[in-house]
């Protein structure tokens, strides 16, 4: 159980939930309004499916490339210091709407911002540690249904906290992310030093 719900926590920090209702917002500012709720839950769909894939198939991927798992903990570490230091330092407001007044599909709702690298990296992690499918297909489907719950909410979340109050758990989500990805890189050093190439 530890494992599970270790897996839901680092799954909801990095997917950024409330990191990205800027972002998703502003993404769908020129969908029509009874469009959105649409919208965003076939992004949500095509997102988890891409997420699923990558945890049933990351070790088959990471024999195909020769890929060590500690060599993944240390890439997934770097991809997500490199996130959080962009959502701790960032005071800009990143934009990643469509200029385009039409319907955002798979870029960038569904990717990168909920099927990240950080995420996609993090599954993969999880899916060769965890040799029980089950818990970690569950752990996934968990913190799936979390960031969809406050996704679907973000016009919202975003009139109750407003800028500042999305700013602050933004910038503590980044903090906590730091202390994740330097624990990520020194678990797979310390597997690298005992078991080696």
């Amino acid at each position: 159980m530890d494992f599970f719900f270790s897996s839901v926590i680092t799954l909801c920090l990095v997917m950024d939930p409330f990191g990205n209702i800027p972002l998703f917002i502003s993404a769908l500012k020129k969908v029509a309004p009874e469009r959105r709720k649409t919208v965003l839950i076939r992004e949500l769909i095509i997102a988890l499916a891409i997420t699923l894939a990558f945890l049933y198939f990351g070790k088959w991927f990471l024999r195909m490339f020769g890929i060590h798992s500690f060599s993944m903990s240390i890439a997934g570490g770097i991809i997500l210091f490199i996130i959080s230091m962009k959502l701790v330092f960032n005071n800009e407001e990143e934009t990643h709407a469509n200029p385009k007044e039409e319907e955002p599909f798979i870029v960038p709702l569904a990717i990168p911002l909920v099927a990240g690298p950080a995420v996609l990296s993090i599954v993969m992690i999880l899916s060769a540690q965890q040799p029980n499918k089950l818990i970690t297909l569950s752990a996934v489907l968990v913190a799936s249904a979390i960031n969809s719950a406050v996704l679907m909410l973000s016009f919202p979340i975003s009139n109750l906290l407003g800028k500042k109050g999305l700013i602050a758990i933004e910038r503590l989500t980044g903090m906590i992310l730091v202390l994740m990805s330097v624990d990520m890189v020194m678990g797979g050093i310390s597997e690298f030093m005992k078991g080696g190439l």
